[in-house]
Formats: C-alpha cells, structure tokens, sequence
C-alpha cells in the first residue's frame, strides 16, 4: 500500500468503465457515502477516501500550515487521482470538497468529465456585496464555543447543520464523526472553511459543474448556488432539492440519491 493510498485510506470499490470519485466535507469521512455507493459500484469504479485531518487519518500526518488553505486539499486530491492512474473522473464533492474539486480542475481539467457539487460555497462569510451567510462575529462565536468544550459543542452544531434532533439517526452520524476529529484539527480545518474566499477561483472553472442543493440548509443559503450558477466559466446548473440540511446525502437518501444518480447519467445539454 503506498503512502497516499493508506493516508487517505483510499478504496476502489466496483470495476467499471468510468470511474467517479468521491469527497466529502468538513466533520464527516468516507461513511458519508454509505447510501450512494450501493448504487454505482454495479456500473463504475468508485474511489472513496478521506479528507486529511478527518477521524480515520492519521492526525500525524496533519499539516496545519498545508491545510490552511483549499488548495492543500486539492493537491492531495491530484496526488490520489495520480496514484490510481485515472485518465478521467466525475467528482462528487460535498461542501469542502465541492470547491477542493473546483480548485483540482483549475490545475488539471483534462481529469474531470464533470463535477457535481452538493452544498457547495466559494465563501461562508458575508462581505458588502456577497451574501454567504454568516457574519464574522456569528464564526468567531462557533470557534469560540469549540474551544472551550468541544463535545458540548458538536451536540449543538450537529442538530443545526443536519436539520434535525440529536435523536436523529443522521445527527447521531454526523455527530460520531465529528467526535473523531482531533479537536484542534476540528478547529483548524473550521477556521479555514468558514474563512476562505474562493470565488476568484470560479471564472478559471470551466469543467462542467452539476450544483446540487437543499431548499433549505443553514451553511449554504440558495442565492449561493445562483452565485456560482452565475461566475462559473464553464456549463453549469442547477437542482434544488425538497430537502432540509447541509448533508442531505445522509438525511435525506431517499430524495438525495435518485437527484444524484441522474446527474452522474447525464451531462449539461
């Protein structure tokens, strides 16, 4: 097992002709996609791996200075697709890696068919003329609160971002992996999120984007998905789903999985 492949415990599940890669957000790991990769492994090859600094990594390997910033992780992304010699890929890219993908397809986008995006955002913080949906006092108040006592924080965040109660399956979920992180490197990897600013970014995109969002979702207001709709230099759309949440692949399966099925079938006409 190389390096790459067992830092980011990387799977290859399914052997067909095309293969989709798979990347989750910020809190969660591979699991994300328990309820999705049943249904492609019959026709694709699916390579699933964890972010670095999510519960499954070797915290050791954390890099506080490389992880600073997207384009650490969009660099670790490359090296993997390197690594298992894909020629080409659909990405599917939850949250951080919506825009981890977005970066990787600047510096190669002769790897990408196609990116599909699900609650994506190239900024959480508000500015004068962008609206992203959080003020710098309100992730100054969430940094804070991780701080001073992690466990109590998770079990308010995790209700909040899923859309839901702690006796939610799909809380208790999220929750679980929140626990995994280490929580300075939950800390630092929250900071660079809800900080960055990768919308200068959006313009030099041109691999074709699938935008995929809840109706409604506390991190990610709609006008966001319009915004990158709208800057993105290449073909893009957008789906909205009826569902509630930042990680509606976990909550709402049942209503997720089918939308994300049919974009991976079919590319922008």
């Amino acid at each position: 097992m190389t390096t790459v492949e067992s830092a980011h415990n990387v799977r290859v599940l399914g052997s067909g002709p095309k293969t989709i890669v798979l990347g989750h957000g910020f809190g969660t790991d591979q699991s994300v996609w328990k309820h999705l990769s049943p249904h492609l492994i019959a026709d694709y090859k699916v390579i699933v791996y964890d972010n670095m600094g999510s519960g499954p990594t070797n915290p050791d390997y954390f890099d506080f200075d490389r992880y600073a910033t997207l384009e650490g992780y969009a660099y670790d992304l490359l090296a993997i697709l390197e690594e298992f010699q894909v020629e080409k890929c659909i990405y599917v890219g939850h949250s951080l890696s919506s825009m981890t993908g977005a970066i990787a397809s600047i510096f190669r986008p002769d790897l990408f068919h196609k990116l599909i995006m699900i609650s994506a955002s190239p900024r959480f913080m508000n500015t004068d003329d962008y609206y992203g949906g959080f003020e710098k006092k309100e992730i100054d108040q969430l940094c804070s609160a991780m701080e001073t006592n992690y466990k109590s924080w998770i079990s308010g965040f995790a209700p909040l971002v899923v859309g839901g109660d702690m006796d939610s399956v799909a809380v208790q979920e999220f929750s679980r992996t929140l626990f995994n992180m280490r929580p300075d490197i939950a800390l630092s990897v929250f900071r660079t999120i809800f900080t960055f600013d990768s919308r200068h970014y959006l313009e030099r995109v041109i691999v074709p984007c699938h935008i995929i969002q809840s109706s409604k979702d506390m991190a990610v207001p709609m006008a966001v998905a319009e915004y990158l709709h709208q800057n993105l230099g290449g073909k893009s759309i957008v789906e909205m789903m009826p569902t509630e949440g930042h990680l509606p692949q976990l909550s709402s399966p049942e209503i997720t999985i089918p939308v994300l099925l049919r974009h991976i079938k079919h590319d922008i006409c």
